[in-house]
């Protein structure tokens, strides 16, 4: 069983504040084997009919867990599991509790409570750094072009059979269960179109025709991948100045293998390694700040910078993703600090480890790793960095 160390220190460090603890991520992302591997853990799998039928009634269920830690896995397929979320909360505060779901909370109607207040919440995503010290993986190509759901990561190169029966389970299990779609060609073939061009400004008509719906349709269509955590949806930076994008997001796939699996990347290739690397820099992100805040800017003349992270009454960050800090045109960046001058400019490239400051005229840019990055924007109440 691999580990994930940075993960499980989180969890206990929120059980700390809150007894129960949603944890959600999508499907093979290793929710499953992460709680397990926790000490002490009582384990329900609520995708079986028997265990379903032991917390039909919540409060005898609670009662013979009273002072032990209790993983609900797939806690969706509960009748009603916000019910039995917020007993557990209110009532029985020594039973420490996992519920683990491959969507946000408000995407199926099951979970008639948000149960704010009463939970802490971690979203797990595909590997990230901390990660690969874990499964003692030193080569990050390998990371980028396998992606970092573990079974993917850690096996032999996947075959275009496990890329499959993913996308089966996903619209078997997660889809029809809590969305109850139809017309699974239309939606599939959307998923397969959105990850092929997985980074770009997203179009809904650019969409609908090849997937045989209409435009409506392939925006309820987003709102869904995004619920399941299978998109990311990047919108503009602005404050409302002239000449700047303001309603156009970006769209990212949730994770670089199934982006090199779509776009036909079998191999690496060195051209492929930018966007991947943006893509990795995103996921790093999510992982360590634990928001979806993260926005993306760019001018009507073609400007843009990567990132943006707003701040509460602190001047915004900028970054720019490259995967050598040598290929870095300052273009963008200046672009960006004539509307924003008090504007802080990273640069975050593979091939540096000790941050430093290079100036370009009056920009002034620091240039750094990743992980030295994260270690420079602590995360606020709100998950805002700050």
């Amino acid at each position: 069983m691999w580990s994930r160390d940075y993960w499980a220190d989180k969890l206990e460090r929120l059980w700390q504040t809150r007894s129960v603890i949603w944890l959600p991520g999508v499907r093979r992302a290793g929710k499953t084997t992460l709680c397990r591997s926790l000490p002490g853990i009582e384990y329900f799998d609520c995708e079986l009919p028997r265990q379903r039928r032991e917390m039909e009634d919540p409060e005898a269920f609670l009662q013979r867990l009273r002072g032990k830690r209790t993983v609900l896995d797939e806690v969706h397929r509960l009748a009603n599991p916000s019910e039995l979320l917020k007993i557990a909360a209110d009532h029985y505060p020594d039973v420490q509790i996992i519920a683990t779901g491959s969507s946000t909370l408000g995407a199926t109607r099951k979970f008639r409570d948000s149960l704010t207040g009463r939970k802490a919440e971690i979203w797990l995503t595909p590997a990230m750094s901390q990660d690969l010290a874990s499964f003692h993986i030193e080569q990050l190509e390998r990371r980028l072009y396998r992606g970092g759901l573990p079974p993917f990561l850690l096996a032999d190169p996947p075959a275009e059979r496990d890329f499959q029966e993913w996308m089966e389970a996903y619209w078997a299990k997660d889809i029809q269960e809590l969305f109850r779609l139809e017309r699974r060609h239309s939606f599939l073939r959307f998923v397969e179109l959105l990850l092929a061009s997985s980074g770009g400004i997203f179009e809904a008509t650019r969409f609908a025709r090849p997937s045989e719906v209409s435009r409506t349709t392939i925006a309820n269509y987003l709102s869904v991948l995004e619920m399941t955590y299978v998109a990311h949806v990047v919108r503009p930076y602005s404050t409302g100045k002239t000449a700047e994008i303001v309603a156009a997001p970006k769209v990212y796939g949730f994770d670089t293998g199934f982006v090199c699996y779509f776009r036909g990347w079998h191999q690496p290739r060195r051209e492929d390694l930018g966007l991947l690397w943006e893509h990795y820099v995103l996921n790093e992100l999510h992982a360590r700040l634990q928001s979806r805040r993260i926005q993306y800017w760019r001018d009507k003349q073609g400007h843009e910078v990567d990132f943006v992270l707003a701040r509460r009454s602190k001047p915004p960050l900028a970054i720019e993703c490259k995967w050598s800090a040598s290929n870095f045109d300052p273009g963008a960046l200046k672009a960006f600090a004539t509307r924003y001058p008090t504007a802080e400019n990273f640069v975050i490239a593979q091939d540096v480890e000790r941050a430093y400051a290079r100036n370009y005229g009056a920009l002034s840019v620091t240039i750094t790793g990743l992980e030295d990055f994260v270690r420079r924007v602590e995360v606020g109440p709100e998950g805002l960095p700050v």
